[in-house]
């Protein structure tokens, strides 16, 4: 008896353990076979130095980069220092405040914030109160119809028919993220943020050089004006001259008139000047966010004004200090993020109800306890098992737009190094160019007084006059333009290195304030933790890791005050966090607990290994 007791348990625990694989082997299928991700072209790499002609002895670029490289970089300094023009800075700090395109990117950092939350609550339980009240008519020649003939509550009584039902209580929904697909989802939220908080910032270095290019232009367009005055002036004697000369006998009637002509002519430019500087100003007030009125400017020497030396630093530093670097690297990890996301939908999902709460078919005894308490509880794991079409085309569209983040990457990379090469060197080439026009205006300034002196006493003919005062002309309003043209040069490098990006620092999103402690113990083991591989996989440079952390101060972004002229004190900051190799400050990140699913290493087939259980 005992010994068939014992075969039948057995024979129950082998069945039971059978049809337990079975399950999980039904589970884990539709797992198997998901698509391998595609590898990306490497780029060129982050040079070394950005003196290229160590590389090539033979290469074009001016000595300028020598002094320029250092420890130290301009994009470190601030605006007050870097221009040290009270009244262009104040111009820059009002445009902070009232530039409406500023402030539709701030509304952009926002909405990033709020997807935060929106991704946040989707693996937290949601619990919903409702109640409802039913009727119900069965018929009496049916089994329920006659089971309810009786009221046990009244004897003798006969229950309602049509019998009605009230329900009052909360309902339990909870999808347990068991591969953290949601959380993941946070995560990538999370990286947007940063990439629009760094799209916002972006915006305010070009924003900054071009209210800067501006305003320049308005001091060449002044240095203009003041030519064509001394211009005219100059020419107004030689007029003078010529009728003198035209009334002794000595001449004729042609000096006069083309002496007369050339005066017209610039005093018709000088209205074209004019209207140039209305443009301009209005510019300027709309990169402000205000009407047109008048942009007060410093007045002075054009020639000589002179901005902030020039550091450059090290590439890797552009890495760093860069926002549009900083927003296609949140970019590529949120995008890293999004294949996590996708290829989780091949795995077996569970999702749990329950319910409980009150059920009556009277009013009168909703709430006897526990006669009236009703709960329920159920769990669900399903998987995609037949038709996953539509999961796998999601999981190839994140993959190829994770590879579209890495070339992006790759461009903004090389465009940014690209922009510092050719703008300093066009620094150089100008102040050069610049000197050496000082030069030709010394000689052209001498000839036009030989050549007055020449034809008062009639030994010079007109024309000899009339070239040397429009050479003259002409080579005054080149050297403006291009000393315009160099201090844009100077203006667009120091944007190009990422000058004033500190002006708005980005703060922790307000969904993840709470959990600040977690970010905090997440950067400390990230010290640890093996670096991410990122697209600029090349022999030309180090592989940059992806940032760790943010450590940034709480609260609204704020914007600053416009200072006094020359300012100091510290500069904005975000909040030191953990080291990067080659002593660079690492980016503020969102915290992860898993890294964005890392890109596979280029192999001689191009084509990975599949993913089959």
């Amino acid at each position: 008896m005992n010994q068939s007791v014992s075969l039948a348990n057995t024979k129950h625990k082998q069945r039971a353990v059978a049809i337990a694989m079975a399950c999980s082997f039904l589970l884990v299928l539709p797992s198997c076979g998901i698509p391998a991700l595609r590898y990306p072209k490497p780029g060129p790499g982050v040079p070394d130095s950005f003196d290229l002609r160590k590389a090539d002895p033979k290469s074009d670029l001016p000595d300028v980069f020598d002094k320029a490289i250092s420890s130290e970089n301009s994009a470190q300094v601030r605006i007050e220092d870097f221009f040290n023009d009270p009244m262009l800075t104040g111009l820059m700090y009002t445009a902070l405040g009232g530039n409406q395109e500023l402030r539709i990117l701030i509304e952009n950092v926002q909405i990033a914030s709020n997807e935060i939350m929106s991704r946040q609550g989707a693996y937290l339980p949601f619990v919903f109160l409702g109640g409802g009240v039913g009727v119900d008519k069965v018929s009496n020649y049916t089994l329920p119809g006659a089971g309810i003939r009786d009221d046990p509550f009244r004897p003798g009584m006969f229950l309602p028919n049509p019998l009605p039902n009230f329900l009052l209580g909360p309902t339990f929904l909870w999808t347990p993220d068991i591969w953290r697909q949601l959380h993941n989802a946070k995560d990538a939220a999370a990286a947007r943020y940063y990439a629009a908080a760094e799209a916002r910032n972006y915006f305010v270095t070009r924003m900054l050089a071009d209210i800067a290019e501006n305003y320049y232009q308005l001091m060449a367009l002044d240095k203009r004006l003041e030519i064509l005055d001394q211009t005219i002036a100059l020419q107004e004697r030689s007029l003078e001259v010529a009728k003198s000369i035209k009334e002794g006998a000595r001449g004729t009637e042609l000096p006069v008139q083309r002496f007369l002509a050339e005066v017209r002519r610039n005093q018709s430019e000088k209205l074209i000047v004019n209207q140039d500087i209305i443009e301009t100003e209005n510019r300027i007030n709309f990169l402000l966010g205000r009407n047109p009125q008048r942009v007060e400017r410093m007045s002075g020497d054009f020639i000589d004004l002179s901005l902030h030396e020039l550091s450059i630093g090290v590439p890797p530093q552009l890495l760093q200090n860069r926002p549009d670097i900083r927003q296609a690297e949140r970019e590529l990890a949120a995008a890293g993020l999004d294949v996590k996301v996708a290829r989780k939908r091949f795995y077996p999902q569970m999702l749990i109800t329950s319910g409980v709460g009150y059920q009556a078919f009277d009013p009168r005894y909703l709430f006897i306890t526990p006669e009236a308490l009703i709960a329920n509880v159920a769990g669900n794991l399903i998987a995609p098992f037949i038709n996953k079409k539509a999961i796998r085309a999601d999981y190839l569209s994140a993959d190829a737009r994770q590879l579209q983040c890495v070339y992006n990457y790759q461009r903004v990379v090389l465009n940014a190094f690209t922009e510092v090469i050719n703008r300093l060197s066009k620094v150089e080439n100008y102040r050069n160019s610049i000197e050496i026009k000082k030069q030709q205006l010394a000689a052209l300034e001498k000839s036009v007084q030989v050549a007055m002196s020449l034809f008062q006493f009639a030994r010079a003919d007109y024309v000899d006059v009339l070239f040397a005062q429009r050479d003259l002309r002409d080579a005054r309003t080149v050297t403006v333009e291009t000393k315009q043209q160099q201090l844009s040069a100077i203006i667009d490098t120091y944007q190009a290195l990422g000058g004033g990006s500190y002006l708005l620092p980005i703060s922790i999103p307000k969904p993840l304030q709470s959990h600040h402690w977690k970010l905090w113990r997440h950067s400390k083991a990230s010290e640890e933790a093996e670096p991410i591989p990122t697209p600029m996989a090349a022999a030309a440079g180090p592989e940059p890791t992806l940032p760790s952390t943010p450590a940034a101060a709480e609260g609204p972004e704020p914007i600053p005050p416009p200072p006094p002229a020359a300012a100091g004190g510290p500069e904005p900051t975000l909040a030191p966090t953990p080291a990067a190799p080659g002593g660079l400050e690492p980016l503020p990140a969102p915290a992860t607990t898993e890294g964005p699913e890392p890109l596979p290493a280029t192999t001689e087939g191009g084509k990975g290994p599949g993913t089959a259980p």
